[in-house]
């Protein structure tokens, strides 16, 4: 898989920001969508295996405390 293509780093159309702010569930989805692999990396811990060995997983807890952080922000923002 080429790597710039698993980077999003397009801009969310505004229509998109737009219908979030104003609660509609597709469009928090998308934004949720954008954001997955931003928010999986935020989440990223690196645990020891009984013999030392590194391994990276996902907290799954702090990630869905993060998904949570940005629904709030998202229905808080106010769209001019």
């Amino acid at each position: 898989m080429n790597k710039h293509k698993s980077q999003n780093t397009s801009l969310l159309p505004f229509p998109v920001i737009r219908m979030a702010a104003d609660g509609n569930i597709d469009a928090i989805n998308a934004v949720l969508k954008h954001y997955e692999g931003y928010i999986a990396a935020l989440s990223t811990k690196r645990l020891y295996d009984e013999n030392g060995n590194p391994h990276l997983c996902v907290d799954e807890e702090l990630r869905r405390r993060l998904e949570t952080k940005l629904i709030t922000k998202i229905l808080a923002f106010k769209v001019a």
